[in-house]
């Protein structure tokens, strides 16, 4: 970790340094959120159609690197207009790296947090590495701190801009990435540390570790939080494992990131029953309790299945989903009484299990687009293994997309995908007594591609054999 010290003293010497200067920086400071909880963070992630991790210029959901500051400027304020008044926001995270800062992009791009400073805003800026290596490192240390200079010295003294100096550092361990936060520390002493966010350890999924670094008193922390980590199905077991996640620490902790799939018809008033109903329950019930900040992943982001809002095509936004808006609303601290029904959490359907692998008939990423090709999953319960055998022999998923054989339609090893239901001879099943499921007017079986087991299993169709990767149960 040398070359990350940028010449500063050893790691013991600069500890005691730091935590001397903490504590002094905190008589001096006014009070910050950690007196207070953190629930003045009530935002959402904007975030770029392709995902942040981007070895070029990061452009989040309705911007364009071909616009000059002003009509970045122009589009950013109707979408963070739409961010406060669909959703009640005050809060935008956005993602930054050394390929959009101090480069052509960022001239436009800080006409983006320009806008969201000047609806009064809060804006966090977190570094994202490049999808080139993915491995939880920073790329390019020269680069990273230079892109920190460059925006640290523009946004420094900006009392609602926060900085966090690495999302998901899960490449290293927890003394190298305390070394490396105390070392931005250093390097950026003039910003208050109640304005600098400190990621957990691993993919952000734990604050423990640095919420007691000393080298890091007085900073905010960020845990990330997300359904598909584990398979609970009450709110009580997802509380329990968010809390083992905090430990002491949610006083000064922020979740800025935490989301579940809002375009799949499931309903977040019903708190246990599915994995992904009592994963929000908990993660915003919890937020409310402990008063913490709480930034939806993602507010905005084109082919999101986990995106709150669509843009339209006049640029407004609207709610994917009315339930998840309550329910994170709720989380944020507005209302009286949770909006709970009694309602089921998932749109009515049953899934296809397999009797060769014991997984389930899944829409990967809880997908909506048309020629998505199905996989075999670990079965949850979710609105994207939920299946309505029709009247007219459709197998129908999310209430309008149905099962059908791609490709030319008729071959064995055709995929078996989505697309919106059409009543074509392609998207007909039978359900058949030897727990086959047939295309009738092929007579093929629906089946594991390769008799595979796995998570991640295609599925396809073949001539039936009777073996167990062709049969189903649907319970």
């Amino acid at each position: 970790m040398a070359a990350l010290t940028r010449g500063l003293v050893p790691r013991a010497v600069a500890a005691a340094v730091l935590l001397a200067s903490a504590l002094t920086a905190a008589l001096a400071q006014p009070a910050t959120a950690h007196s207070r909880g953190t629930s003045d963070f009530r935002g959402v992630n904007w975030a770029d159609p392709r995902d942040n991790y981007a070895a070029d210029q990061v452009v989040p959901t309705g911007l364009s690197t071909s616009d000059d500051y002003a009509a970045t400027h122009a589009k950013a304020k109707r979408i963070v207009s739409g961010f406060q008044s669909v959703l009640g926001a005050n809060t935008v995270r956005m993602p930054v790296n050394p390929s959009s800062v101090g480069t052509t992009w960022w001239s436009s791009y800080t006409g983006a947090i320009d806008a969201a400073l000047a609806r009064g805003m809060k804006v966090i800026l977190s570094y994202w590495e490049a999808n080139t290596a993915k491995d939880g490192k920073i790329d390019d240390v020269a680069a990273w701190n230079a892109m920190w200079d460059t925006i640290v010295g523009k946004y420094g003294k900006h009392s609602r801009v926060y900085f966090e100096p690495m999302n998901e550092p899960f490449g290293y361990g927890l003394d190298q990435w305390v070394t490396i936060g105390a070392d931005w520390l250093a390097a950026h002493r003039h910003v208050p540390r109640g304005r600098v966010i400190v990621s957990g350890t691993g993919y952000n999924d734990n604050v423990t570790g640095v919420g007691a670094a000393p080298e890091l008193q007085g900073t905010l922390l960020s845990l990330h939080f997300y359904g598909f980590w584990a398979a609970h199905t009450t709110e009580a077991e997802w509380k329990a494992d968010l809390a083992a996640r905090l430990g002491e620490y949610a006083y000064r902790t922020l979740i800025d990131e935490a989301g579940a799939p809002m375009t799949t018809g499931l309903n977040y008033g019903a708190w246990n029953g599915n994995i992904y109903t009592s994963y929000f329950a908990a993660t915003t019930n919890t937020a409310r309790e402990k008063r913490m900040g709480l930034v939806y992943w993602p507010g905005l982001r084109a082919g999101d299945a986990y995106s709150l809002l669509s843009q339209n095509a006049d640029g407004t936004l609207t709610p994917n989903s009315a339930t998840g808006l309550a329910q994170l609303r709720w989380g944020w601290g507005f209302g009286d009484e949770p909006p709970v029904n009694d309602d089921p959490p998932a749109p009515p359907g049953e899934v296809i299990r397999g009797v060769g692998s014991d997984r389930c008939v899944d829409v990967p990423g809880w997908s909506t687009a048309n020629g998505t090709q199905l996989d075999l999953w670990d079965c949850n319960g979710g609105a994207n293994q939920s299946w309505n055998h029709t009247t007219d022999g459709a197998l129908m998923v999310y209430g309008n997309k149905c099962m059908e054989i791609g490709g030319d339609g008729v071959s064995p090893g055709s995929p078996v995908q989505i697309n919106d239901c059409a009543g074509t001879p392609a998207q007909k099943w039978a359900v058949n007594a030897d727990l086959t499921i047939t295309n009738p007017a092929t007579g093929l079986c629906l089946q594991a591609t390769g008799a595979g087991t796995g998570n991640g299993t295609l599925i396809d169709v073949g001539q039936c054999a009777g073996t167990s990767h062709q049969q189903w149960r649907r319970s």
